[in-house]
């Protein structure tokens, strides 16, 4: 492509190198030895150039942009210092397309309609619709998986899962670090950079499809129906946890590789449940009566 990936192109051949040195002496003494596959070739960038419709002046950038840390590089770079760049310039875009399109939002919806359209899962689903994906260069050994895992997972949640599923986080960062390295590349220009992405981020979450956290609506719900909860970590023992309100179980949530997530899936369960409980309530308060 140019001088960042001659470069690269160089550093794979000088792994290759080592790598057929150690088999040659491996065989020389006669005793087996492990060796590290060679790395593959990187993927070529041009077709994220195609993705966001904007060719850089700074090819290096790019680069940068889609190399994680786990990437052996001649430059020992990562795409981390312009992932920080990124997440600001994003978190003030939003704000800032928020702010004149819902005049008569308070800052504290604003605050909550932001933080949804910039976390971690909105973020990677991006990455997946548009392919970012596809020119990560990494070494992460189940970093593939964990991404396949996750395409499936959001065929059940159109939007956003709200908490219900796993996010390889490499997947927002690269969307952040991209915006990062446009930024940089394009002169510093806001309105550029939101040209360039209001349209990959599409669709965006708006005030009537916005959804609560399950933990935090369970805790409304209760507090509203003046109900005693309960969240009981199982976790270390059964990789669960148990909801239970007024004495009763009225859901489970299980993950085994991430606590959180059993969590929010307890509490996404117990709202599913929650009528239960109130019919139950309802019969004893009449008998009562």
């Amino acid at each position: 492509m140019e001088a960042c990936e001659d470069q690269n192109a160089l550093l794979h051949e000088v792994s290759n190198n080592l790598c057929n040195n150690e088999e040659s002496s491996s065989d020389s003494n006669d005793s087996p030895r492990e060796t590290k596959d060679p790395l593959p070739p990187p993927p070529s960038l041009d077709g994220v150039e195609s993705i966001l419709g904007y060719e850089f002046e700074n090819k290096c950038l790019l680069e940068e942009a889609f190399t994680h840390s786990s990437y052996p590089t001649e430059k020992c770079f990562s795409y981390e210092r312009l992932e920080y760049v990124g997440d600001a310039v994003l978190n003030l875009l939003v704000a800032k397309e928020q702010f004149f399109l819902y005049p008569d939002l308070d800052p504290g919806h604003l605050t909550r309609l932001r933080a949804a359209n910039v976390d971690t899962e909105k973020l990677a689903r991006v990455a997946i619709k548009h392919g970012f994906h596809r020119y990560l260069r990494h070494r992460k050994p189940r970093l593939e998986e964990q991404i396949h895992e996750f395409t499936q997972a959001i065929s059940e949640y159109p939007l956003h899962s709200n908490g219900l599923i796993d996010v390889p986080k490499d997947l927002a960062d690269i969307v952040e670090s991209t915006i990062g390295a446009v930024f940089i590349d394009c002169g510093s220009s806001i309105d550029i950079v939101w040209k360039i992405f209001k349209g990959l981020l599409e669709p965006l979450i708006d005030p009537d499809t916005i959804q609560k956290h399950p933990v935090t609506e369970l805790y409304e719900v209760c507090q509203k129906q003046n109900l005693k909860i309960q969240f009981v970590d199982r976790w270390k023992e059964s990789m669960a946890f148990n909801v239970v309100i007024d004495e009763k179980l009225v859901g489970t949530g299980i993950y085994g590789t991430k606590k959180q997530i059993a969590q929010s899936r307890a509490a996404k369960d117990a709202l599913n449940n929650i009528d239960t409980v109130l019919s139950s309530r309802k019969i004893t308060d009449e008998n009562v009566s």
